[in-house]
């Protein structure tokens, strides 16, 4: 078995790997995820080379934890998450030892969302 380096570029397969895009009925990959989310997001930049093939760098596989983290674990819309990423604050995200994600971003929408349901059931009394 070969060890790629940390700064060695990804394929498709490993970066699917490694954001656990795993079709959970068939335990396949989901690569075409990886690839729709390009379309979507200016900011995935993958560096294709003979027959189409595409190689990640480590900048752009943290861009798509940050669009996975948005999508799946937050649930925001693709707008949403466009919004985000293109906003001027920072999205850091950061790996927790059980490979969670912790976001302070998230933290605040959470509040949001909790003070508005508050206000709704106060106004239903």
């Amino acid at each position: 078995m070969i060890i790629k380096s940390n700064k060695a570029y990804k394929s498709i397969g490993e970066v699917a790997k490694i954001l656990n895009l795993i079709n959970k009925k068939k335990g396949t990959l989901n690569t075409h995820t990886i690839r729709f989310w390009e379309k979507k997001f200016k900011q995935i930049k993958p560096n294709i080379l003979n027959g189409n093939r595409r190689y990640y760098s480590n900048d752009t596989i943290e861009v798509l934890k940050k669009v996975k983290y948005l999508l799946k674990d937050q649930g925001m819309t693709i707008n949403g998450a466009k919004k985000v990423l293109n906003s001027d604050k920072s999205l850091k995200l950061d790996v927790l030892p059980n490979n969670s994600i912790n976001a302070d971003y998230s933290i605040k929408n959470k509040l949001k969302k909790i003070s508005g349901l508050i206000k709704q059931l106060k106004k239903i009394k």
